[in-house]
């Protein structure tokens, strides 16, 4: 048996052939850009139509390749807290929302939850721009035609290929709407968005499989007999394939953003944990729920530096980044995007401290991505304040392979912990196809993770099925 995993990411769309043990298959990738559309103003959209039609080539391209024969499981994983307006169609009446947009505002005259607290343990979240309690109202308000109804973007993506595809209860709690403990959209929540019940996709039941439309299984033979199960939020994904899946590990991943997670049992219907204020908390599945705290910078951090500052490549980047004094000599806000939940800077709130003449573009990203290694420091210390001891750390994601040196910076923020690293970059597709197959604890034996200066591996679940 074959799996196809699915990444439907905010810098690219990717499709991935994997084992029935979650190893990826040799060269069974497929990768398309997508344009995330950004301003001064807060702007970070996506055009829906255009990021299934890129979704549709990584198919084309995979099947054209011949390696989507023998697909049994297709497994997505995908941004949370994305949104698109539909008209009664299911077509888009505007781009796509992402989680890097900071301009949705509460309405004039707007009250918040009634008990903010409540509402933050209940729903893991707050009444913010980042969820819909707070989109849904703005998205109406710009919308020059009725809506009929909101989807995330793997629901307009997915809606388009299967016969149906309802909301996953991972995507969902990345809403700010789900009620975490019963899994049940949360009237409060649900008030505050100015939604009614049928204005929101279906919620996926346990154990949901999903079929491709006719039309797609004529173009894509090989998987008209494949099994599509309910998206994941690449962030638990990211999670599983990072190795860290219960509280002894948490994963620090950067790719285009960055947040650092832990994973914890917790079925439905149990009491949940205690939440710190500062922390957000979504569901992985029925049975985990994961914690933490993300960013809007990441590697999109390392490509405008390299962009701008006209920085040189590979090698020799980081042969100039390791003379940078320990110390470094500029200190940066790396909050370029703004902060995600529950802070409140805008676009546009980075900083640079400490320049002198001396100072160089090297300088200037050093202090950058030190910036960021120190925000996730303070934030894993909030993190661990909930659990038995402190943490390993395993760093995973695309920005993470591509710098040592990067690696190495995040190694002393956050001495004297245990760091790691996973060597392959694949890691919400490694993740989302062990929880489709059932195996999150299998995820704590993932291969591929070793010290932080050790070169590319290739990623195995070693000795994770069951016995």
């Amino acid at each position: 048996m074959n799996i196809l995993a699915l990444d439907l990411g905010t810098s690219s769309v990717r499709g991935l052939v994997l084992d029935a043990d979650a190893t990826p298959r040799p060269g069974a990738l497929a990768r398309r850009k997508v344009h995330l559309a950004t301003g001064e103003d807060g702007t970070g959209t996506l055009d829906g139509r255009r990021y299934l039609a890129c979704l549709a080539e990584c198919l084309d391209e995979l099947a054209d390749a011949g390696h989507l024969r023998d697909i049994e499981l297709v497994t997505p994983c995908a941004q949370w807290h994305s949104v698109v307006p539909l008209d009664a169609d299911g077509e888009p009446l505007g781009p796509v929302l992402t989680w890097m947009d900071t301009r949705p505002a509460p309405s004039a005259g707007a009250a918040g939850p009634a008990d903010p607290d409540a509402f933050h343990q209940r729903t893991g979240t707050w009444w913010h721009r980042g969820y819909w309690s707070v989109r849904l109202p703005w998205l109406r308000e710009q919308a020059a035609t009725p809506v009929a109804r909101f989807a995330g973007l793997a629901e307009y993506v997915l809606g388009a290929l299967l016969a149906e595809a309802p909301m996953s209860i991972s995507m969902a709690s990345g809403t700010g709407l789900l009620d975490l403990c019963r899994l049940d959209w949360d009237a409060e929540a649900c008030e505050l968005a100015g939604v009614r019940p049928g204005e929101l996709p279906a919620l996926a039941p346990t154990g949901w499989l999903g079929r491709l439309r006719p039309e797609h299984a004529r173009r894509w033979p090989q998987l008209a007999g494949a099994r599509w199960t309910a998206p994941v939020g690449d962030g638990a994904a990211s999670n599983v394939g990072s190795g860290c899946v219960d509280p002894s590990r948490a994963a620090v991943t950067v790719g285009t953003s960055a947040a650092v997670r832990i994973i914890q049992p917790v079925p439905a219907g149990a009491e949940l944990p205690p939440l710190p204020y500062q922390l957000w908390r979504y569901r992985v599945d029925h049975e985990h729920v994961v914690t933490g705290t993300a960013y809007s910078s990441g590697g999109n951090l390392f490509a405008w530096a390299k962009r701008e500052l006209r920085l040189p490549e590979g090698a020799e980047l980081e042969a100039a980044l390791s003379r940078v004094p320990a110390d470094g000599r500029v200190l940066a806000n790396p909050r370029f995007g703004g902060d995600r939940p529950p802070g409140l800077a805008p676009a546009g709130s980075g900083e640079l401290l400490g320049l002198s003449f001396g100072a160089t573009a090297v300088d200037l990203l050093a202090g950058l991505m030190t910036g960021l290694c120190r925000l996730v420091a303070e934030d894993l210390t909030v993190l661990e304040s909930g659990v038995v001891k402190p943490a390993e750390v395993v760093l995973g994601g695309g920005a993470m392979a591509a710098s040592a040196w990067w690696r190495a910076a995040f190694v002393a923020a956050l001495a004297p912990r245990p760091v790691r690293h996973q060597r392959h970059p694949e890691i919400g597709a490694t993740g989302a196809a062990l929880l489709a197959l059932g195996r999150v604890a299998d995820g704590a034996r993932v291969g591929g993770i070793g010290r932080t200066d050790e070169v590319d591996a290739p990623n195995t679940v070693a000795g994770a099925r069951p016995g």
